[in-house]
Order: C-alpha cells, then structure tokens, then sequence
C-alpha cells in the first residue's frame, strides 16, 4: 500500500511551482543555483524542502529518550518491537530466535550509509554490529519543535519506519544527533535518499530546520532534483483530537 501522507505537501509545492511560472520569477533557480526549475516536480524532496519552515533551534532543555517512549515500542501491535520490525525490513537472509517469532536470530545488512556488507548475529557482543538510526535524531527533533508535540505524536515518531534504518553501528554512533549541517552518510551514493528521508519526516511531523541544516541539505538535493520525497507503510496511532 503507497503511504498517502504528503498530499498536502505536493499540493503546496505545486502552488509554489505555479506561481513561478506565472510571474516568471526564477526563485528556485535563485535559491538553488545548480537546480534545473523545469526538472524539480511538486513530489520531490527539493520542493518540499521549500515548505520546512526555517528558524533558530530550540534549547534542549527537559530532553530526555524517555519523553518519546520506551525503546522499543510494538507500535502496530503485531507481537514485534520496532527494533525487530526494521531489522526483519532492512535484512536479508533473515533467521528468527526459533522460541521468538520475528526476533532476528541472524542477517545481512548491505548497509546504505556505508556501502558495506554487515552479516549480524543476536548476542551481547555482537548486537551492537547493527544499530537502528533515527534519521532525524530524537534529541534534533525535540530542538526543532517537537517537544511542543503531544507524548502519543513523540512515541509514534521514535518508532515510525520512516524515519528508522538499520545501519552500521559504529557509523551511527560516529553521527550521533548529528543533522545534515554536521553529519551525512560516508557513502556518497546514499546521500541525496538520506536527506529525502529527513525532509520527509520534518514535513509529517510539522518540524522545523536551522538554516545550517536547511542549506546542508539544498546542497545536496540540487544535485538530485528529482529524488522523491519518500513515504513509508507506517504504522499510524489515532491522530489527536
């Protein structure tokens, strides 16, 4: 099933697009020089992108893991943790704990962020090999508005497939919460489809961006301008009333 979240995102990017081309202005191209404006569509990262707001960060004041949920939560009721649900999505050659269905026993990882081969193995030692990224970081998003969401919208953040990977561990301990301005994947290859995920999961959840990080990741969309903006099967709670 497509994810249907973003409709009101291409709508608003295509009314920017509209209105470029009846006043004939050239903002896009102004804003990203390296951008062909006739090639960025209203379903791309790089539209959307224009929607984020931009503003200053927010001190970390009162952060804590805790104010988004335990780690991990069985946010869609199937039996699973979110851990577990990313590493069955992400691996192949899965094998399961035989007492646990869908408990990854066993997996390789083609790891995007680093272009490597990662075969994981459940065990105190070697858990670790292959950790689950927040792609926008959870101590980055309490900065950028969303210690103003309520508990139930942070548990589902922290545990929504779109903004989860597995990835190298090292790796991901290397970026910490880390945005686009100060960390992106060392795998080049990856880079425009990581920021697509970060543009993606600021827009659903009404986050905003420093300029830094909103610049960061202009960079390296105009060399994409047609990546999508991602979506994901996500499991959803009942919105707030």
């Amino acid at each position: 099933m497509k994810h249907p979240r973003f409709s009101r995102l291409a709508l608003a990017a295509a009314g920017v697009v509209l209105a470029l081309g009846l006043t004939g202005c050239d903002t896009m191209s102004s804003v990203h020089p390296d951008a062909d404006t006739e090639q960025v569509s209203a379903d791309t990262a790089l539209a959307a992108l224009e929607q984020i707001p931009v503003k200053g960060r927010a001190p970390k004041t009162g952060y804590s893991r805790e104010e988004f949920g335990d780690a991990w939560a069985d946010i869609d009721r199937n039996g699973c943790d979110t851990r577990n649900d990313v590493l069955n999505r992400d691996l192949s050659d899965v094998a399961d704990v035989n007492s646990v269905p869908c408990k990854v026993e066993f997996g390789v990882l083609e790891d995007p962020y680093t272009g490597t081969r990662i075969e994981f193995q459940r065990g105190q030692d070697t858990s670790s090999d292959v950790q689950i990224d927040h792609v926008v970081a959870l101590s980055n998003a309490w900065q950028t508005g969303a210690q103003q969401l309520s508990i139930e919208k942070r548990i589902q953040f922290a545990n929504d497939p779109l903004n989860l990977r597995a990835a190298d561990g090292p790796t991901n301990n290397a970026k910490g919460d880390g945005d686009a301005a100060t960390w992106l994947p060392p795998n080049n290859a990856f880079r425009c489809e990581y920021v697509a995920a970060q543009t993606a999961v600021k827009a659903e959840y009404g986050l905003w961006m420093t300029t830094a990080e909103h610049d960061a990741i202009a960079r390296v969309l105009t060399t994409c301008p047609n990546q999508p903006l991602p979506g994901a099967d996500s499991p959803r709670f009942t919105p707030d009333k």
